[in-house]
């Protein structure tokens, strides 16, 4: 249930140990239950708001202000928002930006999303970093913790769950959008001269970009598509998305995407990544606290160069659970996670980090290139 919330209003987040927190309302009011993670960006909020690989979470901000540039219709990553609440240290109520459109809290208010200010965000960063993502509950309304821990404890979390189905359109559609630029805003690019069919798993709209940008057709379908009619399409290559949630609750949908394995050139971001994985043969894990942010470094291990990445993910591929057929080309320097694969010899291969930079630096942006270069190949 959610409304609106006055500035000022009391709000509390209490989590799964019982560690409470004590703040101030924004944006929609209510109730939400939720994974609670952090996300250590400087800036690009409109972004994290909108990115659906938070579909089943609430993200704390680590940066302390939040709010200051406001909000606009071009930088939105899909249709709307699907992560249950926004935390943040202080909220700015007064943008200044001569893009800005509208304010933080009403844009939270017209997708229903939960806004908590005025907490310790440091603690609370620094209590998941040692206790793991855990779940929260986050309320405007009910401040007793026994009331809130009955509800918490009727929540069926994320591990398990397909979270893909809430995100993913209903029909497929055509993107006709190149990337953004200050003199001309977004482009339509008339180079298309690959067919791409993405699979949408909740995909952010600059992956969609700079597939254009390379040159591609792109046909986005839904999650549940067919590999048969996935291969009717004719496309020259596939692209597996983003998206939210456990891959190990997605086994229909790992399923087609096996069928399509060898058949043409693949390539998989992210959720697609563990999805391509686990059709591989491989099996994921869930991370502590996840990797989410846009500041962690990446080496790629056939060149030895560090990339500065943009991530939002909570599983991770197993690299012991992959065959001698799969190689691991890029790894996570912060704690040797896999970041990037391909086979040995198919046409495919798939990185765990975020090349479309949306919120993020533009260090792996000739993925894309590369993906094209697959094509051509092929």
């Amino acid at each position: 249930m959610t409304g609106t919330a006055k500035l000022g209003r009391k709000a509390v987040l209490l989590l799964k140990d019982g560690t409470l927190f004590t703040g101030r309302a924004f944006g929609a009011s209510g109730e939400a239950c939720a994974e609670v993670v952090f996300n250590t960006s400087l800036s690009g909020y409109q972004e994290v708001l909108s990115d659906p690989s938070y579909a089943g979470q609430m993200v704390l901000m680590t940066y302390p202000h939040i709010g200051n540039y406001g909000i606009n219709d071009e930088d939105q990553e899909s249709r709307r928002c699907f992560l249950s609440a926004f935390i943040v240290k202080e909220y700015c109520p007064y943008p200044s930006s001569w893009r800005s459109q509208t304010d933080l809290a009403e844009f939270m208010i017209r997708d229903g999303v939960i806004g908590l200010e005025g907490i310790d965000t440091r603690a609370l960063t620094r209590h998941i970093r040692e206790a793991g993502a855990m779940p929260g509950i986050i309320s405007s309304e009910d401040f007793d913790p026994e009331s809130l821990k009955a509800k918490l404890d009727k929540w069926p979390g994320i591990e398990g769950v397909n979270l893909v189905a809430g995100v993913t359109a209903e029909k497929g559609y055509e993107w006709q959008q190149s990337t953004w630029d200050l003199k001309d805003g977004y482009r339509n690019s008339s180079r298309a001269d690959k067919r791409v069919v993405v699979y949408d798993f909740g995909v952010k709209y600059n992956i969609l970009r700079l597939l254009k940008d390379v040159g591609c057709q792109v046909t986005v379908v839904p999650a549940g598509t067919p590999a048969a009619e996935v291969l009717a399409l004719q496309p020259d290559g596939l692209f597996l998305s983003n998206g939210p949630g456990d891959p190990s609750a997605l086994g229909e949908i790992i399923g087609e995407i096996k069928q399509l394995i060898g058949k043409l050139p693949i390539c998989g971001i992210c959720l697609g990544h563990q999805v391509l994985g686990q059709a591989l043969g491989g099996k994921t894990f869930k991370l502590k606290f996840g990797h989410h942010g846009s500041n962690h470094p990446v080496m790629d291990l056939s060149t030895r160069e560090v990339e500065i990445t943009a991530q939002n993910h909570g599983f991770c591929v197993d690299v012991e659970s992959l065959g001698d057929e799969i190689e691991v080309t890029h790894i996570n320097l912060n704690d040797q996670t896999v970041e990037g694969l391909r086979h040995r010899e198919y046409p495919l291969f798939s990185f765990q980090y975020h090349p479309e930079s949306s919120p993020g630096p533009h260090d792996s942006a000739y993925l894309f290139e590369r993906f094209r270069k697959l094509m051509d190949e092929a």
